[in-house]
This record gives structure tokens, sequence and C-alpha cells, in this order.
């Protein structure tokens, strides 16, 4: 999911995949440790991203495109995702 939004945060992450928010904070915990992702603070928010500076980032891309290709439904969740704040004023 973070190759597709590009990054992202543990409770977003959670609510997309439909898993709870302490096994996407421990699996994201593991992945800073061995370098995949960064996670970067942002006021409360801890925003993560695929390690711009891992060794293996172009390889790591493709990898993952390929996986995503199989998963139709987790691309339509991660393109449906409304990204900005809704214009003041807007009806809803």
């Amino acid at each position: 999911m973070l190759h597709l939004l590009g990054e992202s945060y543990p409770r977003e992450l959670s609510r997309l995949l439909g898993v709870r928010l302490g096994a996407v904070q421990g699996a994201l915990r593991g992945l800073e440790r061995d370098g995949l992702v960064a996670g970067r603070t942002i006021g409360r928010n801890r925003i993560f991203q695929i390690d711009p500076r891992y060794f293996a980032l172009a390889e790591l891309r493709r990898y993952l495109s390929r996986l995503m290709e199989a998963d139709a439904q987790l691309r339509e969740r991660a393109s449906t995702l409304r990204r900005r704040p809704r214009q003041t004023g807007k009806p809803m």
C-alpha cells in the first residue's frame, strides 16, 4: 500500500488494509528497523514511505508493482482515497 500511496500513516493503512492498527504499527516498526521504510514525524502523526535510500529501491519498486497487478481490489481502495482537505464551505 505504501508503494501505491507514496506515503501514509498507520491508521490510514490499517483502515485501507482492514487490519488492526497494532499489527500495522508493529509491521512498520520492523520494516523501518530493517531499512525498507522510513518514517518521519509531522505534528503528532508519524508518516511512512518506502525508504528512498534503500539499496535495492529500483528492484523493490518493480517487485511491488508486479504484486499490485494481481490485487485489483487494493488498487481500487488506494485510488478512491481522498488525500487533501475538503474546500471550506463545500457541501458534503
